[in-house]
């Protein structure tokens, strides 16, 4: 086998072998991975998503940009970071080996953890509403997730234990026998989180960073899940816990409590979702001001050359004076 190539197959299905290369391109002996291009794809159609969202959200551009750029900076150096301190010891005894990422090694949650912190006192010294950012932030996560979870099936890696389940997957990397496709579980589970987080955000949304705590319950409750059945976990060096699993639970926990508590806050205030509406009446209405004002513009310009046709119509016409009668 060819370094970095794989024959995947998912024979249950009679789908593959596919040949899958690691390598996008090479430029000058510098190769640029798959694994690269996938994760900027998620985050670039993220961004996508969040830019296309900011009115709803009453955000601005231009100081939202800042929290974006902190966010990318600080969530990559994070990702990075938290791997490395989980797998101390493949690293220790190489220290250059740690700014090394072109094999993967970016853990999720420490890409989380790091790319919220950095955001969050971004908007504060910006002054974006930090909530309603979380908001939008939440549906960024799981678009750039969902998709970025690919990668990991270009590298093939993150994948579970065997399984004689139909969609069980073989490749060289896990020893050509069927093991449960962890990437795309979780894939496929993100994307759907889109869909109902996006509806909840049109039409059930009550405060701001609700959508935010229930991003951290949904992915949570699956990452809880799924990484009960992965290979490669970063553990804890106490009690062999997966570190992912910890987190996960207590995030759902977390989440699930401050989600009651500001669904019954809303509840309490019946006056919100008419304020909601109202704003949104609001906003609609500027919207269409400019295309109003043009409007009856143009309307008092049709109404004064119609006036100024009527009156050129009904103004009398001017018969010659009759000619002096003759003395005789």
């Amino acid at each position: 086998m060819e370094e970095g190539i794989y024959h995947v197959s998912f024979p249950g299905l009679g789908i593959g072998p596919i040949t899958v290369d690691r390598t996008a391109v090479t430029v000058g002996g510098f190769s640029i991975y798959w694994y690269g291009v996938i994760i900027a794809v998620g985050f670039i159609l993220a961004v996508i998503f969040a830019f296309s969202s900011l009115k709803r959200y009453k955000i601005k551009q231009e100081p939202f940009i800042d929290c974006v750029l902190a966010g990318l900076i600080a969530g990559v150096v994070g990702a990075r970071l938290f791997y490395v301190i989980f797998s101390w010891d493949s690293y220790k005894d190489n220290l250059m080996e740690i700014f090394n990422i072109h094999n993967g090694g970016l853990a999720i949650y420490g890409g989380i953890i790091g790319g919220l912190g950095a955001a969050c006192i971004t908007a504060k010294i910006v002054k974006v509403n930090i909530p309603a950012m979380l908001d939008i932030g939440g549906i960024g996560f799981l678009i750039g997730q969902g998709i970025g979870r690919w990668g990991n099936f270009v590298n093939q890696e993150a994948f579970g234990t065997p399984t004689d389940l139909p969609w069980g997957m073989v490749s060289e990397n896990t020893g050509n026998i069927p093991v449960h496709p962890c990437f795309l579980y979780e894939s496929l589970w993100c994307l759907l989180g889109v869909l109902v987080l996006y509806i909840v955000s049109r039409k059930w949304r009550k405060f701001d960073g609700q959508i935010f705590l229930m991003y951290i319950i949904w992915y949570g409750l699956e990452r809880m899940i799924v990484e009960g059945l992965r290979t490669d976990s970063l553990m804890t060096p106490f009690l062999g816990l997966r570190v992912s699993q910890i987190i996960s639970g207590a995030l759902v926990i977390i989440g699930t409590v401050l989600l009651i508590i500001n669904l019954k806050k809303a509840a309490s205030k019946p006056r919100h979702a008419a304020e909601k509406a109202q704003e949104a009446a609001e906003d609609e209405e500027k919207d269409k001001a400019p295309e109003k004002a043009e409007t009856a513009e143009k309307e008092t310009a049709e109404d004064k050359a119609e006036a100024e046709k009527t009156e050129e119509t009904e103004k009398p016409e001017h018969s010659e004076a009759p000619a002096p009668a003759e003395k005789e």
